[in-house]
């Protein structure tokens, strides 16, 4: 890139458009990270597809890293704290999104991750002292759970509803939340870009699975086309491409407006469970979702300009399903 500054910048419709366009590949990108988990876990274990995954993200991570000649982050502590960020943000709840989509529907997934943002404000009001709970927001943490209840069916007693795959999808963004509550507080002010952050976090998660996956699976005796293209897609595109697109929509217009993502995702992971795997939808999970996302949207409220973000993806997430923010820092550290 040449060190002159351009003779003008680029106008605003142009700009204005391109934010758009790639919001909206964003958004797609983590929806559709649901239906890849599925399809993958029909190929490979879950603990593959979620080293699959952040193999392939790391190593389009690495490649932008490597491009833009940025550098890793240094220091003991922070590589420490990287590492139970890497297990809370990504290899813990990557895996149990795997788990829980080989019993559960890939819509159901993605309206369980949709929690995150409540999780992260009920916790939020224990850890941290700054977040004072407002009569709004806790009128959102209400309405959240009670989507939640209405998404899982509870006045017919949760009938038909695989109660493990169910916990272990709400496990996994309760997962995100506590994350997000540890990146904030102790990987705040590095000087580390968000970048170095972001590579660095999912190259260690991806370490943590290459331990665990020989010790819980063997080797798969085939490579079936559509899972392996589904593990590619969501590492490289669900987790690595789409860390390096909300970069820059943050970068642009700011990490509250692109955090406006989290409450596409849902609906495109259940328009692509119905439509392309053929996934039964009841007029109570609709509902539902659209309940908890107006709860998740009231959490989010602030009496001040400072704000919090939590970012539920798909897987990915990203995300994906799957981005978290720290507020004071603004720094973007991958959740799926």
């Amino acid at each position: 890139m040449s060190p002159a500054a351009p003779a003008s910048p680029p106008p605003a419709s142009s700009r204005l458009l391109d934010w758009r366009v790639r919001f909206g590949a964003l958004a797609l990108i983590w929806g559709f990270s649901f239906l890849f988990i599925k399809v993958g876990t029909d190929g490979f274990a879950p603990f593959q597809v979620t080293f699959g995954r952040l193999l392939f993200g790391t190593a389009v991570l690495a490649v932008a890293i490597a491009v833009k000649r940025d550098r890793l982050p240094r220091g003991a502590r922070v590589w420490g704290h990287l590492t139970v960020a890497a297990f809370l943000l990504n290899a813990l709840p990557f895996s149990l999104f795997a788990y829980a989509e080989l019993t559960i529907p890939s819509t159901l997934a993605g309206i369980c991750n949709a929690t995150t943002p409540l999780w992260g404000m009920a916790l939020s009001l224990v850890a941290l002292s700054e977040d004072r709970p407002t009569r709004v927001r806790a009128a959102g943490l209400g309405i959240g759970f009670i989507g939640v209840l209405t998404v899982l069916g509870a006045w017919q007693g949760f009938s038909g509803l695989d109660v493990t795959g169910t916990a272990l999808a709400l496990l996994a963004s309760f997962s995100y939340a506590v994350g997000w509550i540890y990146v904030r507080r102790n990987l705040s002010g590095t000087g580390a870009s968000n970048l170095s952050l972001a590579g660095s976090q999912v190259g260690l998660a991806a370490l943590q699975l290459a331990v665990v996956t020989p010790l819980f699976t063997s080797v798969p005796r085939s490579f079936e086309l559509m899972p392996l293209l589904s593990v590619i897609a969501l590492g490289a595109l669900g987790t690595g491409y789409a860390m390096l697109l909300q970069y820059g929509v943050v970068a642009e217009v700011g990490p509250t407006t692109a955090a406006m993502v989290t409450y596409f995702i849902p609906v495109i992971a259940t328009a692509a469970g119905v439509a392309l795997l053929d996934e039964r939808l009841t007029w109570n999970t609709p509902v539902g979702a659209l309940v908890v996302l107006a709860g998740a949207a009231l959490t989010q409220t602030r009496g001040s300009t400072r704000t919090a973000g939590v970012r539920a993806s798909g897987g990915r997430l990203s995300l994906s399903r799957v981005t978290l923010r720290d507020p004071s820092e603004d720094k973007i550290v991958p959740r799926s």
